[in-house]
């Protein structure tokens, strides 16, 4: 997904209901994490950290754990559902209308709304089939984009090894064309560089 899709997806829940402001900050901690909808589900707002470095503790596979940095963006909207919802410690940072911990179903529900809803802004998103897995690619993408080392981008995700994460950041075609602009056509003369009377004279100065 493109930026100005993911930006459409975070907007359409809206913050004037309940589940809404849910949502909001559902999709907002799946992207800034690239959580798998199981480690999402299992966060507790015991495991929100909103100090000078916000994060979030992740309950991965194996019982493994990582931490996860927030953006202030994250931070901010966390803060403002915690206050709205009045949610304490043991809680779930996303529980559905009954206070306990969301499924898999309500989450995949949720983001089609969501896709639904986002589609009347963003026209390129109709037909789309929009996945949680979508979700947790579309920020492993972004991130290499931005130009985060593989590795990181592996611990990132919860992956063992960076091999894993070859198959979430296959390059996209603008990354394609930013390393073929990188590079000279075999064909092409490389022509040589000569450098102007006024550099010379600047060079033979120092």
């Amino acid at each position: 997904m493109s930026r100005d899709e993911v930006r459409a997806l975070l907007a359409a829940p809206g913050i004037t209901t309940w589940c809404g402001r849910r949502d909001t900050a559902m999709l907002t901690v799946l992207y800034n994490t690239g959580a798998r909808v199981s480690e999402l589900i299992g966060i507790r707002v015991a495991d929100i950290t909103l100090a000078a470095t916000a994060s979030v503790r992740l309950h991965g596979k194996g019982r493994k754990q990582r931490t996860v940095p927030l953006w202030k963006e994250t931070a901010k909207e966390i803060r403002q559902w915690l206050k709205y919802a009045d949610l304490h410690v043991e809680q779930p940072l996303i529980p559905n209308r009954s206070g306990l911990p969301m499924t898999r179903t309500n989450v995949a529900e949720r983001l089609n709304l969501a896709v639904s809803t986002a589609t009347k802004m963003c026209p390129q998103l109709a037909g789309r089939r929009i996945s949680p897995h979508t979700w947790r690619h579309t920020t492993a993408m972004h991130l290499l984009q931005a130009g985060v080392d593989l590795t990181v981008i592996a611990l990132w995700l919860g992956h063992e090894s960076p091999v894993t994460t070859h198959g979430y950041v296959e390059a996209d075609m603008g990354m394609k064309e930013r390393a073929l602009a990188a590079i000279t056509p075999p064909a092409t003369q490389h022509k040589r560089y000569r450098p102007t009377d006024a550099l010379l004279q600047f060079l033979e100065s120092l």
